[in-house]
């Protein structure tokens, strides 16, 4: 079977994230596209590939015609790279968040309609055993119709660097995990949001770096966040605590323990008996990267569409761009993908 082959655009940090699990798949990785060559040179000596670099996209991508290119650059170029990939003819895989704006992502989504090439964001919180048993347990109606979701987040985190000046810290570089994960899990879309972001006394950051939101969802499902990347003591897991109400009952999955689970068993009393439920099997093999990874490659090998292409991945970056809408504006936003 001849070997799936792709462009890697972007050699910085997040790319030694990538390149094991392209190697681990046998992709064939033609050639490296960065702004400094000598980065994806080293890269490529680093992880022993003999590829050609180039720092000219839309040039590098007529002379390898790869099946897909992985971009890995910053978010301000991911719609430039991304359609320039789709009008070169290939489909994209790509880090989140999808776009720096709406207007970019809405542009992104018409470029691989009008190229008809597939692009899919990578949400690696996707890709975790544990979230794929959660997912089952809610959307398997385990703990019977779902009525609300509730998420914290909570972490003093010192990064320096470029995240210390940015407006919106926690929701633009961070929460796009947590709201994704929240959609993943219940099987439900955002409708609107009401947000409040603010900058806590004490914070080493320039911007609102804690927020707290409340999403409606469809379904008549309520999507509730608190987060911070200012909070000292006491932290949460990356993945959040979560606790998820059905009319039946509730899951809890906090620091990234298996998630406990009760249900009524009873139906009289002011408080019914409850019952303790297994949680569902964890049966993912490949997290992470290489479980997206892996479902590119079945898109190219089946046709089977990925489940964060574009035009569900932008649900949840409306999600990102309605709560700092929100914020700003004072009041309810409604959220148009």
């Amino acid at each position: 079977m001849t070997k799936e082959s792709c462009v890697i655009v972007g050699a910085g940090g997040i790319s030694n994230a990538w390149f094991p699990p392209l190697k681990a798949e046998k992709v064939e990785i033609r050639g490296v596209v960065d702004l400094d060559v000598g980065r994806a040179r080293d890269q490529c000596e680093k992880y022993e590939i003999e590829a050609e670099v180039s720092d000219d996209e839309a040039a590098f991508l007529r002379k390898m015609q790869p099946d897909f290119v992985v971009d890995l650059t910053v978010p301000e170029a991911h719609c430039k790279v991304v359609c320039t990939a789709l009008r070169a003819g290939c489909h994209v895989i790509g880090e989140k968040p999808m776009a720096n704006s709406m207007a970019e992502a809405r542009r992104m989504v018409r470029a691989s309609e009008q190229t008809g090439k597939m692009y899919m964001v990578s949400q690696s919180r996707r890709w975790i055993a544990r979230h794929e048993a959660l997912n089952k347990m809610v959307t398997g109606r385990k703990v019977g119709e779902l009525t609300a979701l509730n998420c914290d987040f909570f972490m003093g985190c010192h990064f320096g660097g470029f995240r210390d000046e940015m407006d919106s810290p926690l929701i633009l570089d961070m929460s796009i995990h947590h709201f994704d994960l929240a959609r993943y899990v219940s099987g439900v879309d955002p409708v609107a949001v009401y947000a409040h972001e603010f900058n806590p006394r004490g914070s080493w950051y320039a911007g609102d770096v804690s927020a707290s939101c409340i999403f409606e969802m469809t379904d008549g499902v309520v999507f509730t966040y608190r987060g911070s990347w200012c909070a000292e003591g006491l932290p949460t897991s990356w993945q959040g605590n979560w606790r998820i109400t059905g009319d039946r009952g509730t899951i809890l999955y906090e620091q990234d323990q298996r998630p406990v689970t009760q249900v009524t068993a009873g139906k009289t009393g002011f408080n019914r008996k409850l019952k303790d439920l297994r949680p569902a099997k964890e049966g993912m093999k490949h997290e992470g990267m290489r479980g997206s990874l892996r479902e590119m490659l079945a898109f190219l090998r089946t046709g089977k569409m990925p489940q964060t292409e574009c035009h569900d991945n932008i649900k949840s970056l409306a999600m990102v761009f309605g709560a700092m809408e929100s914020s700003r504006k004072g009041r309810r936003v409604v959220l148009r993908p």
